[in-house]
């Protein structure tokens, strides 16, 4: 990375701090309301200009995704007494951590085991931790490391690009795509829970295991995300719906219009990745998805929730579709805006950093 760029995220870094700082404050002073959104928008339209002072497509997609999306969309809910900022026994260090970061409280933490007496069983006042096996869903040190494995050889075969079919290489950039989220996301929650202390729920969900739309995008892709989309989009159009259709047929319209503001929130990242003119493929991908997943709500709420597809059949067709439809739709604008091509740039910028450094380490070491 260019000295400028890491000069330039430091400088947007401590921007933030100071802006949550300020946010911190307001919650403190301003009652939950519209007075408190009034006093937070300058900060949410700040957090949509910083993103661009950054040209590196992780810096920059990472800061964006962070900042300009999951932050601003946390400080909405707070101006309003909701999401995770808002509980009032929330500290400075903590608020930060929530506001900046992509990371949720683990709902349901484990409970200690209580420590058995031999003489006196009835004695439970001592209780220690006793190593367990990972909840299902969460994904030890060992999954992390395998899939960092996978994405370094992933950029090994990068190098012959130029003798595998174009279409393989869309497969490759779709698992490029799920295993850096993960990676990237999985280091904020371990700074999160270094700092913190506290266990927090996990990003993904093994996606590639998905037995239906609802079930990829509810459940298993980017869990983050849909946690902030579901008080703050899909919870208002759901509670306005049920007023007008009932309560069997709002989650519709609402599944919906959380899929337009995704694919409005897409377009943005997409936008500071590449700064080209949007040509809404994105928009167009998540509006399809959106709509397929309102016929397949509206086809399970007709047919019962007891009929369904083998897994067999269910889990293919779903990761088939998501990964057609995002070849067709998706990738165009990615290759359009030639992110694949700067990712790498910037690994091998990295890798040549790190080769430098070990070789004057090594240096170093043989003089004396």
């Amino acid at each position: 990375m260019e000295s400028a760029e890491m000069n330039n995220l430091w400088k947007l870094c401590l921007s933030v701090v100071i802006t949550q700082c300020y946010c911190y404050a307001i919650g403190k002073i301003i009652p939950k309301g519209i007075a408190r959104l009034l006093c937070l928008l300058p900060v949410v339209c700040l957090s949509l200009l910083l993103p661009l002072n950054l040209s590196s497509v992780h810096l920059g997609g990472t800061f964006a995704f962070f900042i300009a999306w999951l932050a601003n969309f946390k400080l909405l809910l707070f101006a309003f007494g909701k999401g995770p900022l808002s509980s009032p026994s929330l500290s400075l260090p903590r608020f930060l951590a929530f506001a900046c970061l992509p990371v949720k409280i683990q709902q349901n933490p484990p409970a200690p085991i209580p420590l058995l007496n031999d003489h006196n069983k009835e004695n439970t006042s001592r209780e220690i931790p006793v190593p367990t096996r990972p909840e299902k869903g969460h994904q030890t040190p060992i999954d992390y490391g395998i899939k960092i494995l996978l994405l370094a050889l992933l950029l090994r075969v990068y190098d012959y690009s130029e003798h595998i079919h174009s279409k393989i290489i869309l497969v490759l950039y779709s698992f490029h795509i799920y295993f850096g989220l993960e990676i990237i996301l999985a280091m904020a929650a371990a700074l999160a829970r270094g700092l913190l202390g506290l266990e927090l729920e996990r990003q993904f969900n093994e996606p590639f295991l998905s037995t239906s739309l609802q079930d990829f995008w509810g459940r298993r892709w980017n869990i983050m995300v849909t946690s902030i989309l579901r008080p703050t989009v899909y919870e208002p159009i759901l509670n306005m719906g049920t007023r007008l259709v009932g309560r069997k047929w709002a989650p519709i319209p609402a599944v919906f219009g959380t899929f337009v503001v995704s694919a409005l929130m897409h377009e943005l990242i997409f936008y500071y990745l590449g700064r080209v003119r949007p040509t809404w493929e994105i928009t167009c991908f998540f509006l399809l998805h959106g709509a397929c997943l309102m016929a397949e709500i509206a086809l399970k709420k007709t047919l019962g929730y007891k009929w369904r597809l083998p897994r067999v059949v269910s889990t293919p067709l779903t990761v088939g579709f998501v990964m057609l439809t995002g070849f067709w739709l998706f990738f165009p604008q990615f290759l359009r805006c030639r992110a694949d091509e700067r990712a790498l740039e910037e690994y091998a910028a990295v890798g040549a950093f790190f080769k430098n450094v070990s070789s004057l380490i090594f240096n170093d070491f043989q003089i004396k």
